[in-house]
């Protein structure tokens, strides 16, 4: 029993971390999942974590009085990671806003509370079909194995390098816009030809409401050219995210 406030207390630094990561982690902080059951999964893996990086941590928690900063700090850290996985994450929202744009569909919103707000609809759908391809490639594997190689990177008990972070959040943002832009791009040649063509046809017929005419033929093609390359979208995205949880957590 004199063991048992050590163990208390290496388990809330250990939760600490790990609810912060899984609060802003894609698909387990999606605000349709119910609070209870978040709260059960961040369990959980604090839980399954507990016996790997106790020992990592209980050095530490031996000390009463410093218990709650190192806890903030944790907290922290823990956010700090879980904003970089979403900003990454982002990219295919950008994506699927940008497919939207060329083909029309700019105007069609939905809700998206992965957003905070309201969405292009093919940004909500592409954002869901990666989510979906993610998870069935085993990325999620690799966001839970981060949190314990994190324990390597930021060890307990400091707090965070907020500079490192900063430099590591803008290389992101630029990476998150590259991949965005770079999955879209049939998107971006297909609406520069497209609009060519129009404008061309405007010229030849300036009587003639063209862009009126042809949005039906916009819709159509951008969606049958959706249907073409989404399946190798999604797989660059899944595959850029793997990538990155492996080799990009570098300051």
């Amino acid at each position: 029993m004199d063991s048992l406030p050590i163990d208390a207390a290496t388990f809330l630094i250990l939760f600490a971390r790990v609810g912060a990561v899984l609060m802003l982690l894609p698909a387990f902080s999606e605000d349709s999942v119910p609070v209870q059951i978040r709260l059960m999964t961040a369990l959980g893996f604090s839980i399954g974590l507990y016996g790997l990086l106790s020992p990592k941590i209980a050095p530490l928690a031996v000390s009463q009085a410093a218990l709650p900063m190192i806890v903030i700090a944790e907290m922290l850290v823990g956010i700090a990671m879980g904003m970089i996985v979403k900003m990454l994450f982002s990219a295919a929202a950008m994506a699927g806003a940008i497919a939207s744009m060329q083909i029309g569909l700019a105007s069609a919103l939905v809700m998206d509370p992965s957003q905070g707000g309201h969405a292009p609809l093919l940004g909500r759908l592409i954002g869901i079909a990666a989510l979906i391809v993610c998870m069935a490639a085993g990325v999620h594997h690799l966001w839970i194995a981060s949190i314990a190689q994190s324990y390597t990177l930021f060890p307990v008990g400091g707090l965070p390098p907020a500079q490192d972070f900063a430099m590591l959040a803008v290389r992101v943002l630029g990476q998150a816009t590259a991949l965005g832009v770079s999955l879209a791009a049939p998107f971006l040649i297909y609406g520069a030809i497209f609009n060519l063509g129009l404008g061309l046809a405007a010229r030849v017929a300036p009587a003639i409401q063209v862009f009126f005419i042809t949005q039906p033929l916009n819709l159509m093609l951008g969606l049958s050219l959706l249907a073409i390359v989404l399946g190798t979208m999604l797989t660059g995205f899944a595959t850029a995210m793997g990538d990155f949880m492996q080799n990009g957590w570098s300051f």
